[in-house]
């Protein structure tokens, strides 16, 4: 069952509250406040949605109540509650920030109306925030899942099964086999579909700001919390949290999420107040998770609630029979994204690319498809742009000192680095985490030309 939004009405007026309650109980959680002092109790003690603030109150000015619940929450909806002979103090209020009023004796239809668009500007604004919160991962991710492969059916058909249910989901695979894209999958075949799909990079993300991260702040939380911050998992409700790497979430860290997962409910850091969730979590792992509890680095109890759904992604070098197919796949998509003719691959590339066995899975094959797209000026990538390519250890093992091996990986490395940044040095040093005279050196050393 979808969850209701809450409404806090303040109002002095006990006919007025009443009114109220009877107009909104039906499609909302109704919260009843005759004083300033009740409403910031019942703020502090419930997700509150939005707020129906009378002006004036025995022990409170309504604009400096308006005031106060936008320090407690930026985000909050507030809708003035005002005497006709009392519009300009309303348009004052909503100066500083109250989304509109209404006037007493109010009409019923139209309260409605205000309350609606109230709340669906609150869902916007969360969904703006989502939607930043994505732009920086979106040329990261593969547009369509691309398999043909007797184990990637077996996970299309996994996929179909599982988007419609609501368990949680466990993906466990080697780095680069596409688990991100199961399950984003997942989400757009599940009810969750129109909702937001948020990420939370547990390896990508500091030990220190995860919990601020996932559960947000009150301002005042902690020194430098100045203002009331939204964290990912309120960001998602009505839609998939998607736990990426989880096997590097600390122990104590794996606590909390799992009361979480199991309530469907938290607090912000700073607040008492509880928040309910409305959300599917689906969770990955690049490491074996029950070697992980074996030696107590990861929570048994948080494996079994996380695992009700398991999908294990096969390597690339498993299903040999896609790996032709996804290089078509990416070529063509080089194509379109460019505007020249898609490149061809010749037979004997193509044999050393099935011979490979592609530690780095997906994502190896995709960055190599893209680099040989961008520096091969002819129509088709040939044995010798592959050729690097070797099917075993054994073949690329030469005798020689370990200066040598050394100086021939860094030279790969930084000539590659450099590629993907068209030779802009300092953007090469930023991502080496180098200084730039140290990159310049190191050019000039190896002899790589810019």
């Amino acid at each position: 069952m979808e969850k209701k939004p809450t409404i806090l009405v303040v109002d002095d007026e006990f006919g007025v509250l009443q009114s109220f309650k009877v107009v909104l109980k039906d499609e909302f959680n109704v919260l009843l406040a005759a004083t300033g002092g009740e409403a910031i109790d019942l703020f502090n003690q419930n997700a509150v949605d939005l707020i129906l603030l009378d002006i004036l109150l025995p022990d409170n000015n309504g604009l400096d109540l308006l005031e106060k619940f936008k320090e407690l929450d930026l985000s909050i909806e507030v809708i003035m509650i005002t005497a006709v002979n009392d519009i300009q103090t309303a348009v004052k209020a909503i100066r500083l920030g109250a989304y509109d009023y209404v006037v007493k004796p109010f009409d019923v239809v139209e309260v409605l109306k205000v309350i609606q668009r109230a709340l669906e500007k609150r869902d916007l604004v969360r969904k703006v925030i989502y939607l930043k919160n994505e732009l920086g991962r979106f040329n990261n991710v593969f547009e369509e899942m691309i398999g043909q492969d007797e184990k990637m059916i077996k996970i299309f058909d996994l996929i179909s099964m599982y988007s419609q249910t609501d368990g949680t989901v466990l993906i466990q695979g080697e780095s680069g086999t596409g688990k991100e894209l199961v399950a984003r999958a997942i989400h757009k075949r599940s009810h969750w579909k129109d909702q937001p799909f948020v990420v939370i990079n547990c390896a990508a993300i500091p030990e220190s700001l995860m919990e601020s991260e996932i559960f947000g702040y009150q301002k005042g939380a902690f020194t430098g919390a100045s203002t009331t911050m939204i964290g990912k998992l309120e960001i998602a409700d009505k839609g998939t949290v998607f736990l990426d790497d989880i096997d590097s979430l600390k122990i104590s860290m794996q606590s909390k999420l799992l009361r979480v997962i199991q309530e469907k409910e938290f607090e912000k850091i700073g607040s008492r107040k509880v928040v309910k969730l409305d959300v599917r979590f689906i969770a990955a792992s690049n490491k074996n998770l029950l070697q992980l509890i074996a030696k107590g680095d990861f929570r048994e109890d948080l494996f079994y609630r996380l695992n009700v759904l398991p999908i294990e992604m096969p390597p690339l070098r498993e299903k040999k029979n896609d790996i032709i197919l996804l290089v078509n796949h990416f070529l063509e998509s080089h194509s379109r994204n460019t505007g020249k003719p898609a490149k061809k691959i010749s037979k004997e590339a193509a044999e050393v690319l099935i011979k490979y066995d592609w530690p780095g899975n997906v994502r190896e094959l995709k960055n190599l498809i893209e680099r040989l797209t961008t520096i091969i000026g002819g129509p088709v990538i040939n044995h010798k742009d592959v050729q690097l390519l070797s099917p075993s250890k054994k073949e690329t093992i030469h005798p020689m000192k370990l200066k040598e091996a050394v100086s021939i990986f860094e030279k790969n490395f930084i000539t590659e680095i450099m590629e993907k940044v068209n030779f802009n040095k300092k953007e090469a040093a930023d991502l080496l985490d180098i200084h730039r005279n140290t990159l310049v050196n190191k050019l000039n050393e190896l002899g790589i030309k810019t």
